[in-house]
C-alpha cells in the first residue's frame, strides 16, 4: 500500500506538490476552500471583458519543464506558451519611453538610443553581473529545499563574495548606471517578491537575468490557463482533488502529523501533509498547538484596479510601467510609513493585446496594480479605498495625456477594485501580504520558513511564505521541494 499524502490549498504550490508526489508513486488528497484550482492565480468575467487578477507574467519556463517532466509529460502538450515582446514598455514622467526586450543586442541598441551608449555598454556588464549571480545563486538557494548557514559556510569563498549580499539592489545597480531611469528599471525586480530595492540584497537582481535574459511568457487564453494545466496533469496522476472543503485542523498524535480534519468534521489520515495555505494562517489557526507569527516583515500587498476601457490605446503594450518620479519616497511609504503611496508607480497589464477575445470589440481590458502596504493601523481601506481609487484613476488619466493623441480619453465601462483588505480576505495572506514575506534583510534567503516543519514530523510547506519565496516559478519549486522532503522521509 503506498503512503498518503494530504495537501492543504490548490494553489501553484500544492498542485506543483501534489503532481511532484504522485508522479512519485504517493497518494494523493488536494483539499482546497475555494471552487477552483491557482490560489492567487486567478481570472474574472465580467460585461464581456476577462482579467488575470494575479500573477500576470510566465518566467523560467524550465522550472514547468521540469515539474511535467517529473510526471513522463511535456509542458507544451498542455499549455501554450506566447513568448512576449516587448517584454515591457516602460514610460517616465520626463517624456522617455523604452520597450525591455529579452534579446541583449536588441536591448542595448533600445538603450544606446534613449540614453547613449555608455548606458549601452554598462547594460551589456550589468547583464554579465546579473548571469554570474544566477550561477551562483540557482544551485544552492533556489533549486532545491532552503539551504542552511551551513551551506553557505561550504561555498567556495569567490562565491560567497559573488551572492553580492552586502549591498543593496539599489546599490548594485546605481554601481553601473548612471541615469536614474535605468536604475529605477532594474530596481523594480525587487517588487516581484514584494519587497525594496533601497533594501533588499543585491543578491536579488539575480530576478534581472531570470527575465531579461532568459525570457517572458503569456500562456494563450490567460495567465490562469497554467493553473488549469496543473490540475490537469494532476488529476492524470490520480490526484484526487476536493474543492470547497475547508480545513480546519492538522492533527498530530506526539508531535507527529497523523492526518487532516476538515470543516464539519470528516478525517483524512494521512502519513504526511504538506500546507500550501499561508505560513502564518496554518501556525496561528491549522495547528493544535497554536503558534506566534514569525517575527518578520511581510512583503507588500497591492491595490487593484479592474477596468473594462473603451477605444483601442496603440501607445500601449501587453506590459506597462508608468514610474514615479521619486521612487525612494514611493517605497518609504509601502514599508516605512506604511501607507498607500501619494505618487505611484502604475503597472498596467492589458490581455487583449494579445487575446483580443479578453475584451468586446473596440474595448481592452487594463489589470491595474499599484504596490500597497501590508495591513496596519497606520490606513484605513475601510475608508480610504473610494478616494484612493479617484486618485489612482486620476494619476492614470494624467499619464494618458501626455502619451495620447489629441482628444484620445480613457472611458471606463467597467470598473472593479481589490484593496489589500480584500485580498487577506480572499486568499487568507498574512496582512493582505501578496509574497509572504518580504526580502528586505541581508539574510532573507535563510530567514523564509523550512519546506520542512523543524518541530513536527511529518509536516510540510510549500508557497509563496516559505523557501524559496513568491512569484510562480519559485511557488513551483518550493512545492518540488516539500515532495523532495516528504520522498526523503518517507520512502514509497
Amino acid at each position: 500500500m503506498s503512503r498518503r499524502v494530504v495537501v492543504i490549498g490548490a494553489g501553484i504550490g500544492g498542485l506543483s506538490a501534489s503532481i511532484a508526489l504522485a508522479a512519485r508513486g504517493y497518494r494523493v488528497t488536494v483539499l482546497e476552500k475555494q471552487a477552483r484550482p491557482g490560489g492567487k492565480m486567478a481570472e474574472v468575467r465580467a460585461n464581456g471583458f476577462r482579467w488575470d487578477t494575479g500573477p500576470s507574467v510566465i518566467t523560467m519556463r524550465h522550472v514547468y519543464e521540469q515539474l511535467f517532466a517529473l510526471a513522463g509529460r511535456r509542458l507544451e502538450d498542455y499549455v501554450q506558451l506566447v513568448p512576449l515582446q516587448p517584454l515591457t514598455r516602460y514610460f517616465w514622467p520626463d517624456g522617455v519611453v523604452l520597450d525591455a526586450v529579452s534579446d541583449q543586442d536588441a536591448m542595448a541598441e533600445n538603450i544606446r538610443v534613449a540614453f547613449g551608449p555608455g548606458e549601452a555598454e554598462r547594460y551589456r556588464r550589468f547583464m554579465r553581473y546579473v548571469a554570474r549571480l544566477h550561477e551562483v545563486v540557482g544551485p544552492p538557494f533556489l533549486y532545491r529545499r532552503k539551504p542552511a548557514l551551513r551551506d553557505l559556510l561550504s561555498l567556495p569563498l569567490a562565491d560567497v563574495l559573488r551572492l553580492d549580499a552586502l549591498r543593496t539592489m539599489h546599490q548594485a545597480i546605481s554601481s553601473f548606471f548612471k541615469t536614474p531611469h535605468l536604475r529605477q528599471l532594474f530596481g523594480r525586480f525587487a517588487t516581484y517578491n514584494g519587497s525594496s530595492p533601497y533594501r533588499a540584497p543585491a543578491t536579488l537582481n539575480v530576478i534581472a537575468h531570470v527575465e531579461m535574459a532568459q525570457g517572458a511568457w503569456y500562456p494563450r487564453g490567460g495567465v490562469y490557463q497554467l493553473a488549469l494545466a496543473f490540475e490537469r496533469l494532476a488529476r492524470e496522476l490520480g490526484v484526487e482533488l476536493c474543492y470547497q472543503t475547508p480545513v480546519a485542523e492538522i492533527e498530530l498524535h506526539h508531535r507527529r502529523v497523523c492526518g487532516v480534519r476538515a470543516e464539519g468534521g470528516v478525517r483524512l489520515p494521512a502519513d504526511a501533509v504538506v500546507c500550501n495555505a499561508d505560513y502564518t494562517l496554518a501556525q496561528e489557526s491549522l495547528l493544535p498547538e497554536r503558534r506566534p507569527a514569525p517575527k518578520l516583515e511581510p512583503s507588500c500587498s497591492g491595490f487593484v484596479l479592474l477596468i473594462g476601457a473603451r477605444g483601442d490605446w496603440a501607445q500601449l503594450a501587453h506590459h506597462n510601467i508608468f514610474f514615479t518620479d521619486d521612487y525612494p519616497r514611493e517605497f518609504a511609504d509601502i514599508f516605512e510609513r506604511c501607507v498607500a503611496p501619494t505618487n505611484p508607480t502604475l503597472y498596467v497589464c492589458i490581455t487583449s493585446k494579445t487575446d483580443p477575445s479578453h475584451a468586446p470589440p473596440g474595448c481592452e481590458n487594463w489589470f491595474v496594480l499599484v504596490n500597497a502596504p501590508y495591513l496596519s493601523p497606520a490606513f484605513d481601506w475601510s475608508r480610504q479605498a473610494e478616494p484612493y481609487t479617484s486618485h489612482v484613476l486620476e494619476q492614470l488619466r494624467m499619464w494618458l495625456e501626455r502619451i495620447a493623441p489629441f482628444g484620445q480619453r480613457l472611458e471606463v465601462i467597467h470598473l472593479d477594485r481589490w484593496t489589500p483588505a480584500d485580498l487577506q480576505a480572499r486568499y487568507g495572506g498574512y496582512r493582505g501580504a501578496i509574497y509572504g514575506f518580504s526580502s528586505n534583510t541581508r539574510l532573507a534567503a535563510f530567514s523564509r520558513p523550512n519546506n520542512r516543519d523543524p518541530r513536527m514530523r511529518g509536516l510540510y510547506f510549500a508557497g509563496g511564505s516559505v523557501h524559496p519565496g513568491g512569484g510562480v516559478p519559485l511557488v513551483t519549486l518550493s512545492g518540488m521541494a516539500a515532495a523532495q522532503c516528504v520522498a526523503e522521509d518517507w520512502p514509497v
